[in-house]
């Protein structure tokens, strides 16, 4: 199982919203994932910022 792929949970590590609980909705590229957060809106994120739940 990939670590970044679509549906995955994750924490966002940096940023305003450090500590938010995300869902990776659709993979961009190599960098950059679109996710959705708790409130329903959806943004665009660094991998580099995402760290993977269990």
């Amino acid at each position: 199982m990939a670590a970044i792929e679509k549906g995955r949970v994750c924490i966002l590590k940096l940023g305003r919203n450090a500590g938010e609980q995300v869902t990776i909705t659709k993979v961009i590229d190599d960098n950059y994932v679109m996710v959705k957060g708790a409130k329903g809106k959806e943004r665009k994120a660094n991998i580099s910022h995402l760290e993977p739940c269990a």
